[in-house]
């Protein structure tokens, strides 16, 4: 496992991908106030240029799909939903996102009922990583060494030959 810092540029996310799962995440680039509604509650957590929000497709994907999710929360500031535990749709959730100036990736949880904004759900082979917003950019820890890291431009849509699943079909 090791560590690196990466800083997408504009109109770019990070990209970790594993043999059956990614995960991509950006800088918020901008402080606003994300919501997070629960089944009982509404809180608001301050959201600073350089945090991370970060999408998670634990199955695997389309990659336009975790993009759109990005930009609805880092450019929208849609809400985000937290389910009760051992709510039924919580396995068909097929993306989750976290923002905040850290987030660990953890495949012990359900997907989408965590609703503080440090852990996020993953598959067991993206597992343990932890992403942290610095001024510099994303430092990533923990990357496995079956892990591909890399910088894509966001996808908007899908475009000739360009790959939009993955693990590739």
């Amino acid at each position: 496992m090791s560590s690196t810092v990466v800083l997408p540029g504009d109109g770019e996310v990070l990209l970790v991908k594993g043999e059956r799962s990614f995960l991509i995440a950006g800088q918020a680039r901008s402080r606003f106030s994300l919501c997070i509604e629960t089944q009982d509650d509404e809180y608001c957590q301050s959201i600073w240029p350089h945090h991370v929000i970060a999408v998670s497709a634990p199955e695997g994907g389309s990659l336009t799909a975790a993009a759109m999710l990005f930009c609805l929360v880092r450019d929208h500031h849609i809400p985000l939903l937290v389910l009760p535990r051992d709510h039924p749709g919580s396995r068909r959730l097929r993306y989750v996102v976290s923002a905040g100036e850290q987030i660990l990736l953890s495949c012990s949880i359900a997907r989408g009922t965590h609703p503080e904004q440090d852990l996020l759900c993953s598959s067991e082979e993206l597992g343990g990583i932890l992403l942290e917003g610095q001024e510099t950019g994303i430092r990533i820890e923990n990357i496995p060494l079956r892990a591909y890291v890399t910088v894509i431009p966001i996808p908007q849509t899908t475009r000739g030959n360009q790959p939009d699943t993955w693990p590739p079909g």
